[in-house]
């Protein structure tokens, strides 16, 4: 593993846990050394919004049960554009970086 990988994977936890716990100043210091990695980091908040819409937890257990963003998007009669913009909405507010992570996290927030 490279050095830069290495400093990647130590700051985005720095910045998860900043933004989590209202450190704000450390927080966008960590974003800005992930930015001189090479990494994009949205800004974000502590006061980001947690629970997921209606649309998005649908869209997340059907890309949890294995559909593609085309099939998730024909079957929603929505673009495949707006099944990547949920998902990526999904993965920040889950915290997560991939499907494989959303299987268990999509089926305990998905509103019963």
């Amino acid at each position: 593993m490279s050095r830069r990988v290495d400093a990647r994977d130590q700051l985005r936890t720095a910045y998860d846990l900043f933004t989590t716990i209202g450190m704000e100043a450390f927080a966008e210091r960590a974003r800005r050394e992930l930015t001189a990695t090479g990494e994009t980091v949205r800004k974000r908040t502590a006061e980001v919004p947690t629970a997921l819409t209606p649309q998005e937890a649908q869209i997340a257990q059907l890309a949890s049960d294995g559909f593609s963003n085309l099939e998730i998007a024909t079957r929603l009669y929505i673009s495949p554009r707006t099944v990547e913009w949920h998902l990526r909405k999904v993965f920040t507010k889950l915290n997560i970086r991939s499907r494989q992570q959303l299987h268990g996290a999509a089926l305990d927030t998905a509103p019963t």
